[in-house]
């Protein structure tokens, strides 16, 4: 079994920033890569950054772009994301994930809410 928990989340101004974590508990795995997710109330769930270890690829959605930096570390199954500049349509809760090539597998976190006033 393996469990992905996140933190950091919590109630923040606009302009402000915040920091998310995630950690891999449970059954030792190796990652292909991690990523992170949003859903708004309401709204499907979204894709907000990934990094792929092997490449070292990073991608981010455009709505995000200049503001959050994703990092992490493969050895720990372990991912960061520092967002920066955030704006209320940022509020949402926030899904790590794992992906896995060999055997194809995803795992999901159960989300950390993010929240923005203005």
């Amino acid at each position: 079994q393996v469990q992905l928990v996140e933190s950091g989340g919590g109630l923040v101004q606009a302009g402000g920033s915040l920091r998310l974590s995630c950690a891999a508990s449970g059954r030792t795995f190796s990652s292909d890569a991690m990523g992170w997710f949003r859903q708004a109330p309401g709204k499907e769930r979204e894709f907000v950054a990934t990094i792929n270890w092997s490449g070292g690829r990073i991608y981010y959605a455009d709505s995000v772009k200049g503001r959050f930096t994703i990092s992490g570390d493969n050895a720990k199954n372990t991912v960061y994301l520092q967002m920066n500049s955030l704006k209320l349509e940022d509020t949402a809760v926030y899904y790590c994930n794992a992906r896995t090539t060999i055997p194809p597998n995803v795992y999901w976190g159960q989300g950390t809410q993010v929240t923005v006033s203005s």
